[in-house]
């Protein structure tokens, strides 16, 4: 067993990497440039752009592992409609040519997806409703799946989340959570929105999943998120009664109002059944997470 693990400098790199080290679990982690994750032995580290062929073919021979966790991708929504050529190249083609070095070492392959794969009628999703995409980002996301989907080799696990939150180290993007741990006591004026219905995912629960699917050996596709669906807003609105923030200055408005240039799914969510019973899948209420967090973010001072 080794796990090489793209995107390693991300928050859900970050937590397989911890979780590895935690069980003991051989794993090489990959990122392009540097490694920035200081709880990241340098001995486990490769640098890796997954978008040039050689460079992966050559990193999957000289490594060997036995299953890839490819959690990079461009996930900011707005850069990626304005962007589309380069999401495609990093979240279509990349998966693509992962995908095929994976194939030629007989190594098993775990593409990290979204609920933005769905047009947000309906909520709720199981992992065999139809998809949607409404964005740019989505469809690229859609395009990896079917990658995968469309070959007849089976050997691959797709596992969709929905907005990852946690700590890490030297992070590239913030999350709407740590936004609003930071905003929300300095009393800082946040417009939200009140038409997105979203199941936040504690990350280290995330890491769990995506870890599992690999030691038990399953594929097909699995929806790991919160076990809780609300209104961005009403999330926020959680995080102020937490933090004991009686009147929080929160603006509530519409999708429409605030013009983003790529369409958001109006209602998402998941159904955990699959995961719950394949996997042992039991993620953290937003409550339970909110005081984990708070102690790490009090542990590392930030």
């Amino acid at each position: 067993m080794k796990i090489l693990i793209t995107g390693a400098n991300g928050l859900l790199g970050q937590k397989i990497v911890k979780r590895c080290l935690q069980h003991n679990i051989p794993f090489v982690a990959t990122s392009k440039g540097a490694n920035r994750n200081p709880d990241c032995p340098e001995t486990h580290y490769r640098e890796l752009d997954i978008t040039v062929t050689k460079e992966v073919g050559a990193l999957f021979i000289a490594e060997k592992p036995t299953a890839i966790i490819h959690t990079a991708a461009i996930t900011n929504v707005d850069y990626c409609e304005q962007h589309s050529e380069e999401c495609f190249l990093v979240n279509t083609f990349a998966t693509m040519v992962l995908w095929e070095a994976a194939k030629l070492i007989g190594a098993h392959f775990q593409l990290v997806s979204t609920d933005f794969v769905f047009d947000g009628e309906k909520g709720n999703y199981k992992e065999t409703d139809p998809v949607g995409p409404l964005s740019i980002y989505a469809r690229s996301k859609v395009e990896a799946e079917n990658v995968l989907l469309k070959d007849a080799n089976t050997n691959w696990s797709i596992a969709r989340t929905i907005i990852v939150y946690g700590t890490g180290n030297n992070l590239s993007r913030s999350n709407l959570v740590l936004w609003a741990l930071d905003a929300l006591p300095k009393g800082e004026a946040m417009k939200l929105v009140n038409d997105q219905f979203r199941a936040p995912t504690w990350a280290e629960d995330l890491a769990y999943g995506c870890i599992e699917i690999v030691l038990r050996k399953q594929t097909g596709i699995f929806h790991l998120s919160g076990p809780e669906t609300f209104a961005v807003d009403e999330l926020v609105r959680k995080i102020a009664d937490f933090l004991n923030i009686s009147e929080p200055p929160i603006t509530t408005i519409s999708s429409a109002e605030l013009n983003q240039p790529a369409k958001r799914p109006p209602r998402t969510g998941f159904d955990l059944s699959k995961a719950y019973d394949l996997l042992d899948y039991r993620p953290k209420t937003f409550e339970e997470s909110l005081h984990l967090l708070k102690a790490e973010l009090e542990l590392t001072g930030l």
